[in-house]
């Protein structure tokens, strides 16, 4: 069982920066490959960004490619989301996600997801 926890959501004028955070409570956590998704409201889940489990590939959505970052600690257990030149339209609800399959941007292969955390960019 994977439980994870995400941080470091909030309120940014657009332009603005934010980096969120998500704790994973499992021992093997190198073995997970790790995702960001968002939601909006009314609106279908969509994937943001996904790590392998060394770090050494990644992959994102065309519409955060170049401004996001995403990155991962194993020996901390996090993996974190730096949103810079963030735009209202990336306002949503962000969900970490853990998977067992290779650097995947499907949910229907994660199987473990956080609780999400807010974020919203005014214009």
């Amino acid at each position: 069982q994977v439980q994870l926890v995400e941080s470091g959501g909030g309120l940014v004028q657009a332009g603005g920066s934010l980096r969120l955070s998500c704790a994973a409570s499992v021992r093997t956590f190198s073995r997970y490959d790790m995702a960001w998704f968002r939601q909006v409201p009314g609106k279908e889940r969509e994937f943001v960004a996904t790590i392998g489990w060394s770090g050494g590939r990644t992959y994102y959505a065309d519409v955060v490619k170049g401004r996001f970052t995403i990155s991962r600690d194993n020996a901390k257990n996090t993996v974190a989301l730096q949103m810079n030149s963030l735009k209202p339209e990336d306002t949503a609800v962000y969900y970490c996600a853990a998977s067992r399959a290779p650097v995947t941007p499907w949910q229907k292969d994660y199987d473990y997801w956080g609780q999400g955390t807010q974020v919203t960019v005014s214009s």
